[in-house]
């Protein structure tokens, strides 16, 4: 039997949902939250519809129980969103731009009866200029089609024959919609570039106009740093400066002036890099020092919200729960977040390995399953295209732009610390100049050219997968980085809090709580502590969550019970804490 969870804070949730300011990383005083209860309709054709005959509650997916549809976009249909809203007054400052944080897949948005404008990708805010279409009273109508794996456009873990670790497809408007007004000049973003080392600030201003832009640099509330210019960039230059980490995550405030325009953001002087350590082996530094990277994969899914969470404290829970239990990183695994998880762990102290969310067309299981059994690594240049369900050249320039999207809409955030472009072979292609383009967008973080099976022996770091036997240290074959950025998968099924009965999906079966808190304890101990002083840099153990039929999360999916106790591992932690300080 499938069960539809809720989480606990499901009956909690308003009539606006997430009403939280969207964009801390950028943010302004006007604001008008456009989430809370649309129309929809489903058509099977591209006519807009005469009768919006349900009721949806934006931003959860149709497919999801917190919108109140549950009903699955198929390929062949068109999915109509329809809202009516007014400002509020005074609310206009001389421009109106529209927000949405991610529609999955492809939206065209209309306002009063005009298309202002089309979005294809479903991880990524884009926004629309839309003063001049602006009536007294307003009607948006949203229109969208999602593949899902279908097509070659990037889905994830999503699939329609859901099962394993493919989860149940989601389509829409999953990220909040919102309205934001600027005078008409006005900064459209900056680029924040801390410099730990020479204790310098870099900003890169990209605005409108030709005004100066005034900015102020706070710490604990005390002014540390001002600086006026007319320029697109400038250094800032700093006595002293108090670096960011997740022991103690210290973030300096911004405040920016363009003319009338005020934007305030935030920064951290934080560095993360790979360098040899005095063991001659090849670690990931933080600030400078040897750094252990102990993290989870955190897929981002929610029983009643799939990839949107209920509510803002929802995702400060899952980061803190992490924290309480030893682990510093997350690696957020195939999905783009909203931008307010990015600014909790940035505020909580949790670093962040972000994957590029997979695309392609179908999937071979010789090269994303059977292929890891025998440990073969299959060249991901122009001949295997095909076997890496990559020959659909649009697929592969859809990549590129979406790649870059991603780094320029989370470029920002201090908690980032490294890129992953492709994990197991899922649509890997040409990972070497896929890595080079990524270095030319962001030269500031580590990347993870391939995660996972199809290593192409170039690069930083050899990644590896291990599941199911003991982490072989003697597979980690070269002077790159040692990197275990999959293990683990511990299953525990607690039935009260699972979403299937009778599929159950993970790497080793235990039977209650005590086996599992008793068992992590020996993994740990066996594949992480006594393979620290043989070159193992970092690791990410499966998972934050249970996932659908994956349970082999440190919660349930309903994350009403926490299945990993905060002291079992506190002590092994430690231990590596205090190998790395003798590095």
């Amino acid at each position: 039997m499938i069960r539809q969870l809720k989480t606990r804070w499901s009956d909690g949730i308003s009539e606006t949902p997430l009403s939280e300011y969207p964009r801390p990383q950028f943010q302004r005083d006007s604001y008008q939250n456009l989430n809370g209860y649309w129309k929809c309709a489903f058509t099977s054709d591209d006519r807009q519809p005469s009768d919006f005959t349900q009721t949806i509650l934006v931003p959860f997916s149709p497919e999801t129980l917190l919108s109140g549809v549950n009903r699955t976009l198929q390929p062949g249909e068109y999915l109509w969103y329809k809202r009516e809203f007014t400002m509020v007054p005074g609310f206009n400052r001389g421009r109106v731009l529209l927000h949405f944080g991610a529609i999955d897949q492809i939206a065209e948005v209309y306002l009063n009866g005009s298309l202002v404008g089309k979005n294809e990708g479903g991880y990524y805010p884009f926004s629309f200029d839309v003063t001049s279409y602006l009536q007294e009273t307003n009607t948006l109508v949203v229109k969208v089609q999602d593949f899902s794996d279908t097509s070659y456009y990037e889905r994830g873990k999503q699939k329609f024959n859901r099962g394993g670790i493919w989860y149940t497809p989601q389509s829409g408007i999953w990220q909040t919609v919102w309205l934001e007004s600027v005078p008409q000049n006005y900064l459209e973003k900056v680029r924040i570039t801390p410099d730990l080392a020479n204790r310098k600030l870099k900003l890169d201003f990209f605005k409108n106009n030709d005004l100066p832009v005034r900015t102020e640099v706070v710490l604990n509330k005390r002014l540390v740093a001002s600086v006026t210019t007319g320029r697109d960039s400038v250094f800032i230059d700093f006595s002293e400066v108090e670096a960011w980490s997740p022991e103690n995550p210290v973030l300096y405030d911004l405040r920016f002036t363009n003319g009338d325009d005020v934007v305030t953001s935030y920064f951290g002087f934080r560095s993360f890099d790979i360098r040899t350590a005095k063991d001659g082996r090849k670690r990931f530094f933080l600030n400078g020092k040897p750094y252990y990277l102990n993290g989870l994969l955190d897929q981002g899914y929610w029983s009643d919200g799939l990839y949107t969470a209920p509510t803002d404290e929802a995702l400060i829970h899952d980061i803190t729960v992490c924290k309480e239990r030893g682990f510093n990183a997350l690696r957020k695994h195939i999905k783009i977040e909203p931008a307010r998880w990015y600014y909790w762990c940035d505020r909580l102290g949790m670093l962040v390995c972000q994957d590029m969310v997979n695309g392609g067309t179908k999937y071979s299981n010789w090269t994303t399953l059977a292929s890891s059994a025998f440990t073969t690594s299959i060249d991901d240049t122009a001949k295997n295209y095909k076997i890496f369900a990559r020959d659909s050249e649009e697929s592969r320039q859809m990549y590129y732009r979406n790649l870059k999207r991603m780094v320029e809409h989370l470029y920002n955030v201090p908690s980032l610390v490294l890129w992953t472009p492709f994990n197991e072979g899922w649509g890997q292609f040409d990972s070497k100049k896929v890595h080079d383009y990524l270095l030319e967008l962001d030269n500031t973080r580590v990347i993870e050219p391939a995660s996972g099976w199809h290593d192409q022996h170039f690069g930083d770091i050899n990644s590896k997968h291990i599941y199911f036997k003991a982490v072989n240290m003697n597979k980690f074959d070269d002077d790159r980085l040692y990197y275990l950025s999959e293990f683990g998968g511990y299953t525990l099924k607690l039935y009260d809090h699972c979403f299937n009965d009778k599929q159950t999906f993970g790497y080793k079966r235990i039977k209650d709580g005590v086996q599992l808190n008793n068992d992590l304890r020996t993994l740990f101990t066996r594949d992480i502590l006594n393979n620290i002083d043989k070159g193992l840099a970092g690791s990410i153990y499966t998972q934050v969550s249970d996932v659908e039929d994956e349970v082999n999360g440190l919660m349930t999916f309903d994350r009403e019970v926490t299945k990993v106790e905060k002291d079992t591992l506190i002590d092994i932690v430690a231990a590596i804490r205090e190998k790395y300080e003798k590095l």
